[in-house]
């Protein structure tokens, strides 16, 4: 049976429009700007079924308005067993862009670091991420060999060389925003490894984080001490 012309023409049209809708709807979900308590703006990316940050968390207030205590006298921050953040060796000015701050997971565990909408990841979803990017991950292990070198900025102009294997395949952009350690009057790490939180607990004193470095194309998941200082990226709800 012959069809009218205007009925192909129709059907042609309507799969046009559909595919734009397709590409715009994508295209705004890979475009959201968020704006923290702060005022500092993030931009975001879709990954798989994820929408994250592009940038770690800077803000000083959790989502609520109250104040994030800033802490850097070393004795104080061993001690803490409630909420603190730090820039990189105590200087915001070098260090808050591009890095963030760094947070211990006690700020983590609030549930309110994040801009509203968005949380900070779990451990699962950030295995999800992993096995989006490496297939090939052991389940529930949250490790990869290949998963890291999709996630970091290329080049050296915030990595060390060699930065092995960074593509950036995915718009993620890790930076190396270094690590406050609970055992360390120094913190260290600047521009050689990064270290992201979740919101999932592995058992007192310690919890679930992630890290990429400089050296390896890997991302691995380990627990830390909940008194560390370390970055956060937070996920759309």
């Amino acid at each position: 049976m012959k069809k009218n012309p205007l009925t192909v023409i129709r059907l042609f049209i309507t799969g046009v429009l559909l595919l734009l809708l397709i590409a715009g709807c994508k295209k705004k979900e890979d475009s959201i700007t968020v704006t923290d308590i702060d005022g500092n703006v993030y931009k975001s990316v879709k990954i798989g079924n994820q929408v994250w940050f592009k940038e770690n968390l800077k803000t000083t207030r959790f989502n609520d308005g109250a104040d994030i205590p800033e802490v850097t006298d070393y004795d104080e921050w061993l001690n803490l067993t409630a909420p603190g953040f730090c820039w990189y060796e105590n200087n915001e000015s070098l260090y808050k862009d591009p890095y963030g701050a760094l947070y211990n997971w006690y700020a983590v565990e609030t549930g309110k670091l994040c801009p509203l909408g968005w949380h900070v990841p779990s451990d699962d979803e950030w295995q999800q991420l992993v096995m989006f990017l490496d297939p090939d991950a052991a389940p529930g292990f949250g490790e990869s060999i290949y998963a890291g070198a999709k996630l970091k900025e290329k080049g050296t102009s915030h990595w060390p060389a060699p930065n092995e294997g960074a593509t950036n395949e995915t718009g993620f952009t890790a930076l190396p925003g270094g690590i406050r350690l609970h055992y360390n009057d120094l913190n260290y790490c600047d521009k050689e490894f990064g270290f992201w939180w979740s919101s999932t607990e592995f058992s007192d004193p310690w919890s679930w984080n992630v890290d990429m470095g400089y050296n390896y194309s890997s991302l691995y998941r380990y627990k830390s001490y909940k008194t560390n200082g370390e970055s956060v990226r937070c996920i759309k709800d």
